[in-house]
């Protein structure tokens, strides 16, 4: 499976695998594994967001964290900026992690309640021994001004929050120590959507202030139409689809793409679109079918999609698709 890469990329990823073993006995031996990634490729290109959509359980979460190597992954390459990031030992990737932050789907389980806002947004600069005293108490303040929250919250408690004030504490932490790159782990799931609008918004600014890239973990359409540059669609631990987001949105070429966009709801009573509703459940990660991971579901599947896996392949101008049939209209 190859892509394209271009030249302007900051994260190359290739073939990345996560594979979680299953202990079973009375020796808790290995008796089989979750194919939770399962040889996934894509770039993120300086100063985009890529979005990344998909059903839960496909494996999206765990690419965002196998590329941080907050999981280890089983094979595979994570190139950021040209450097291996899976090569590196603690110390490098220690330094390196100051470029690459991560903000995590619930606010409420990723800030430490014993600790004041000052001591969770100070905590990078700290162990990076970028500032101390009374220069790192001014650049917390910065960062929280950066997200909307004034000087009154440092000394609060992170109960004493509203969820979407906890999101922006947790963006003001990953922007600490100035990354290039930011996972967001489905930021706004967990919130109202009138509050969702807000901190998309104030993630788009930063981007634009701050000249990040971002990689935008979503199972929302809509969240990942807003926000999004290009486009990568998962299902079973695989990329089946990927283009712009101008492009996937005229034309899906993947079935299973086609199925998530039919499933969008229109906001008018008036308008009754036809929709393919997929048969079966999604197969377990724990034994994925062979051939295509799809095909079970498939209304328009053939013979060789259960015997032969499709590779993810240009089959326009930057339009990646991983179908035998791509192209065909599901009806």
């Amino acid at each position: 499976m190859r892509l394209r890469q271009m030249s302007t990329s900051l994260l190359e990823v290739k073939e990345l695998k996560k594979h979680f073993p299953i202990r079973g006995g009375v020796l808790s031996r290995t008796i089989g594994f979750v194919y939770a990634v399962d040889g996934v490729t894509f770039d993120v290109r300086k100063g985009e967001t890529l979005g990344l959509v998909g059903e839960s359980g496909c494996g999206k979460t765990t690419v965002g964290r196998c590329v941080l190597r907050l999981l280890e992954p089983t094979t595979g390459s994570v190139l950021f900026e040209g450097r291996d990031v899976l090569a590196l030992n603690d110390e490098q990737m220690r330094q390196l992690r100051a470029s690459m932050q991560i903000v995590f789907q619930d606010p409420y389980a990723s800030l430490n309640p014993r600790w004041t806002i000052k001591d969770i947004v100070g905590e990078p600069l700290l162990v990076s021994k970028t500032a101390k005293g009374e220069e790192l108490r001014s650049r917390v303040l910065e960062l929280l001004s950066m997200v909307g929250l004034s000087e009154d919250h440092m000394n609060r408690f992170a109960h004493e929050f509203s969820g979407g004030q906890r999101q922006r504490i947790g963006i003001a932490r990953a922007l600490a120590l100035n990354p290039k790159f930011i996972v967001l782990d489905e930021p706004t799931s967990s919130l109202d959507v009138s509050v969702q609008a807000q901190t998309l918004n104030i993630i788009r600014r930063l981007q634009h202030k701050l000249g990040l890239t971002y990689l935008f973990i979503s199972h929302n359409l809509s969240v990942i139409e807003h926000m999004s540059d290009r486009i990568a669609v998962m299902y079973l631990g695989r990329v089946v689809e990927l283009a712009s987001k101008e492009e996937l949105f005229k034309r899906q070429l993947h079935p299973y793409t086609q199925a998530l966009f039919q499933a969008i709801p229109i906001p008018d009573p008036e308008v009754q679109r036809k929709r393919v509703v997929l048969k079966g459940d999604v197969p377990s990660p724990v034994n994925p079918p062979r051939g295509c991971r799809f095909h079970r579901r498939c209304p328009v599947a053939v013979e060789k999609c259960a015997i032969e896996e499709p590779e993810l392949v240009q089959i326009e101008p930057g339009h990646f698709a991983a179908c035998h049939k791509a192209g065909v209209q599901i009806a």
